[in-house]
């Protein structure tokens, strides 16, 4: 379980999502604030609208803001929800946008806003895995996002296209065409076990994948934990689970 420790000069602040600090030094004080803090809100309606888009991404209504009130630079360490690897993201570096799957965020520079990416295309929207709303961190700061398993980094060309499982996308850069594409063949469709279509990113861009979406890892869990199983310390229970495929 990785956590990202992140270093506050006087009077820096981080926002983070809500129950995602592991510690704080002294001097950083935490303000639980509506919507993400970001400048792009503007009045009471701003923060409506931005705590919505939060709310229909998977993210709770209220964030966590952190800020340095003392002299000298303080620490701050937030934790990952679940098995994987955070990734930093630099949005200046990265065309000041970047879109990802929902549910994936974990802490930013404040300042930083998070919405939401709506998929045009029905197809897309209907079959890629993410549905038609996907979260969109915008800003010049430094974002973190969680993904499961172990993530790969890819750098496409101009043309050049991925195919992907459809729960692997943990995030692209704005300039990456998300599509669909048809799996093919009776047989590859029934029993290859990949289902019935591939996410597709098409270049120029950057797309970060994981290698364990956590609806496949939690599907895993669940099957052994409703599996009825016999005694495992008893003669009998070991020739079971041998006749069961588990020789564990």
């Amino acid at each position: 379980m990785q956590c990202v420790e992140i270093e506050l000069d006087p009077t820096e602040t981080t926002v983070a999502e809500a129950g995602a600090m592991m510690m704080m030094e002294e001097d950083i004080r935490m303000e639980t604030i509506f919507g993400d803090g970001s400048q792009q809100q503007s009045g009471l309606l701003g923060k409506f609208l931005s705590a919505g888009k939060r709310l229909i991404t998977g993210e709770s209504l209220f964030m966590t803001a952190y800020t340095n009130y003392g002299t000298m630079k303080r620490r701050v360490t937030f934790a990952a929800p679940y098995p994987g690897k955070i990734i930093p993201i630099n949005l200046e570096q990265n065309g000041g946008k970047i879109i990802c799957q929902k549910d994936s965020f974990l802490c930013a520079a404040k300042g930083v806003a998070i919405g939401i990416e709506f998929q045009r295309k029905l197809g897309t929207g209907l079959f890629g895995g993410e549905g038609f709303i996907m979260q969109k961190l915008e800003g010049d700061g430094l974002s973190f996002v969680h993904a499961c398993g172990y993530i790969m980094e890819k750098t496409l060309i101009p043309g050049e296209k991925l195919r992907i499982d459809t729960g692997c996308i943990v995030a692209f850069q704005q300039t990456v065409q998300y599509d669909i594409e048809f799996v093919g063949g009776i047989k590859n469709t029934i029993f290859g076990g990949e289902g019935i279509f591939f996410a597709t990113l098409s270049g120029p861009g950057k797309v970060w994948i994981q290698s364990l979406p956590i609806s496949r890892l939690a599907e895993r869990i669940l099957r052994f934990a409703t599996t009825n199983r016999r005694e495992e310390g008893s003669l009998l229970g070991g020739i079971g689970n041998l006749l069961d495929g588990d020789n564990r």
